[in-house]
C-alpha cells in the first residue's frame, strides 16, 4: 500500500494534478478486488465511463488527470496507473440548465444533466483545420461523453442536441489541462 503522500490522488471530481508515472504504481489488490488486475488505464476509464450508474462502484474513486488515472477505495489503498502517453482522456458534459464545477474527471460521482442523450459531435484540431471527430455519439447514464484524443494539440469542439449547439477550446497539451469539462452550454 502506498503511504500518504507518495502521489497527489484526486479523490473527487475537482483537483490538483500529478506527475506521470512510469507504470502502475499502489496497491495492486485494489485493481484485483474491482476486476481491473490485468487492466490498463484506457480499459479502465471505459469501462467505468460505460456502467450505469447504480451499478458504479460505492466503495472507489476513480479520478482522470492529465497524464494517469487515480484510484482509491474506501480502506485507503491507492493505485495510479499511466494513459497512453499520445492519448489524452477527455470527459464533456454539455449541459442545457445545470452543471457542477470541475477540472479533473471522476469517473464514480460527477453527473451531467444530459443523461443517455444522442448529441452531434465535432472536433476540429485548430492548427491544421483536421476533422478528428464528427458523428452521433451518446452520453453515458452519467451525463458524460468520454472523447479520447491526441495529446500535444488545441480544438474546437461542438456539440449539438436538436435545435440547442455549444462550441468550446480544449486543450491537451499540459499536465493541468481539463479532463472534465462541464461549461459547454447548448444554447
Amino acid at each position: 500500500m502506498l503511504g500518504a503522500g507518495l502521489f497527489p490522488l484526486v479523490v473527487a471530481g475537482c483537483g490538483a494534478g500529478g506527475s506521470e508515472p512510469a507504470s502502475i504504481t499502489g496497491d495492486q489488490e485494489l485493481l484485483q478486488e474491482h476486476g481491473f488486475a490485468d487492466a490498463d488505464a484506457h480499459e479502465i476509464i471505459d469501462r467505468l465511463e460505460a456502467l450505469p450508474v447504480a451499478e458504479r462502484p460505492q466503495d472507489l474513486i476513480a479520478s482522470v488527470t492529465a497524464t494517469s488515472l487515480q484510484l482509491q477505495d474506501d480502506a485507503g489503498r491507492e493505485a495510479e496507473l499511466p494513459l497512453p502517453e499520445d492519448q489524452f482522456y477527455l470527459s464533456v458534459a454539455p449541459f442545457v440548465e445545470t452543471t457542477h464545477e470541475c477540472a479533473f474527471h471522476s469517473l464514480t460521482t460527477c453527473r451531467g444533466e444530459l443523461r443517455s442523450r444522442e448529441l452531434t459531435v465535432s472536433v476540429v484540431d485548430s492548427s491544421s483545420g483536421e476533422v478528428l471527430e464528427e458523428g452521433p455519439r451518446t452520453t453515458h447514464d452519467n451525463g458524460f461523453l468520454g472523447l479520447w484524443l491526441p495529446r500535444g494539440i488545441t480544438a474546437e469542439l461542438t456539440c449539438t442536441l436538436e435545435d440547442y449547439t455549444g462550441t468550446a477550446s480544449i486543450s491537451t497539451q499540459a499536465e493541468d489541462d481539463l479532463t472534465c469539462l462541464t461549461s459547454l452550454q447548448l444554447t
